[in-house]
């Protein structure tokens, strides 16, 4: 019989849950700040060593959980994940040197976060084979949004003390150890007998192991695309508090982190429209929608850089938020449209490893900066980037039409 059992939606918050708490790792430039401060021996650049660590771990994370898929259950990584984030933060929360922080932080967390995000992403989107794109946008948005909240409350209720930052690791390792492991036993998978009716079913276009799907120059083009739109908006990212305090002189230091914090907001609304939008538009639909809004995003701050105009910051801000939001769920909507469920454990985390790549717009954002002395370059290099992104769409497009 076809039916869609509601309680899948109860499986889809339970993910959210997962998510938002795995995604902590992405607020270390806030959870960094105390620990500077405390040893200021230690300079950005060895600290900033500490998120690339998490980058490299998550990734490798996501790829040891997609091999681990079809032998374990999602419930055993979710489970995994909660141990090693509770191991990660309490060794983190004692360290004395760099390279206990590392493997505190970098190492045990940057895994912990692959593993939980791999298994939320590859269980939860099998229960909604009609919903594609919507449902990688909901689970994404709490990946994107969780380090933006709980990093504010972190920096809320973290005492401007020698060694406060301390006792809020601990806190926070224990909370994300509960969540996870309360929320584990709502990560599954769905049973053969689950189905769908046809016409409401999305379709794959193939079903492809992941040594066919690198020897699909769609795969190529898209994975490009991932790279230059995720750089695009780590440039963003990275050089949102200078633009801001460039052009907004006088305004508040607490109004100028309220606008930048808008990029974490827009960027968990992108991911929802952007799944959606997958769903109802399709795939060329969305990414040019994308490559428009960074357009958009690069060309409004140029504007607010010429104009000295704040207001234009923050529009620049939200469109930019939204564009950088659209990337990740149309990631996952992708692999699974174009090579199916029964691999895509592995095959997602295969195209995530574009942020290994991507990682570093934000280094070269920061040396044109650097080489200039002015934003702008950053954000012609962002219109640049999105360009590219149109040609690579255009490109899919094409092999698409050779296809039919």
């Amino acid at each position: 019989m076809n039916t869609i059992p509601k309680k899948r939606w109860l499986y889809a918050i339970a993910g959210v849950a997962v998510l938002l708490f795995g995604g902590l790792v992405y607020a270390w430039s806030v959870l960094a700040g105390p620990i500077a401060a405390d040893f200021p021996d230690w300079t950005k650049a060895q600290l900033s060593l500490t998120f690339t660590l998490v980058m490299i771990f998550f990734c490798l994370g996501g790829l040891i959980g997609g091999l681990l898929s079809g032998k374990v259950k999602p419930q055993v990584l979710v489970l995994a994940s909660a141990v090693l984030f509770a191991i990660g933060f309490f060794l983190a929360s004692r360290s004395e040197t760099l390279l206990m922080l590392y493997l505190s932080f970098g190492v045990l967390c940057g895994l912990a976060s692959g593993f939980s995000y791999n298994a939320v992403m590859s269980s939860i989107s099998r229960w909604f084979p009609d919903k594609q794109g919507l449902i990688s946008g909901i689970l994404l948005m709490g990946f994107g949004i969780g380090a933006f909240l709980i990093g504010k409350l972190y920096q809320a209720f973290t005492p401007d003390t020698t060694g406060a930052w301390r006792t809020s690791f601990l806190v926070l390792g224990g909370a994300i150890f509960v969540v996870l492991a309360l929320c584990a036993w709502l990560i599954c998978r769905p049973t053969e007998q689950f189905t769908v009716p046809a016409e409401k079913k999305a379709a794959a276009f193939e079903e492809l192991s992941s040594k066919d799907m690198l020897k699909r120059g769609s795969f190529w083009l898209f994975y490009l695309w991932a790279i230059v739109l995720s750089a695009a908006g780590l440039c963003i990212v990275s050089q949102a508090s200078g633009i801001a305090e460039e052009v907004g002189k006088e305004i508040s230091g607490g109004t100028i982190a309220t606008v930048v914090g808008l990029i974490s907001i827009f960027n968990g609304i992108g991911r929802v429209i952007s799944g959606w939008s997958y769903d109802k538009f399709g795939r060329s639909f969305t990414m040019q929608a994308d490559n428009v809004a960074f357009l958009l995003a690069g060309g409004v701050l140029i504007g607010a850089l010429i104009t000295n105009s704040f207001a234009l910051v923050v529009v620049g801000f939200a469109l930019g938020g939204l564009a950088y939001g659209g990337v990740p769920p149309t990631n996952s909507a992708f692999a699974s449209t174009y090579y199916g469920q029964k691999h895509y454990p592995v095959n997602y985390a295969i195209i995530n490893t574009n942020l290994l790549i991507a990682s570093f717009g934000s280094t070269i954002a920061g040396a044109l900066y650097d080489a200039s002395g002015s934003y702008r370059n950053v954000f012609f290099l962002v219109c640049g980037l999105a360009a590219a992104g149109i040609l690579l769409s255009l490109g899919i497009s094409l092999l698409d039409r050779r296809k039919k």
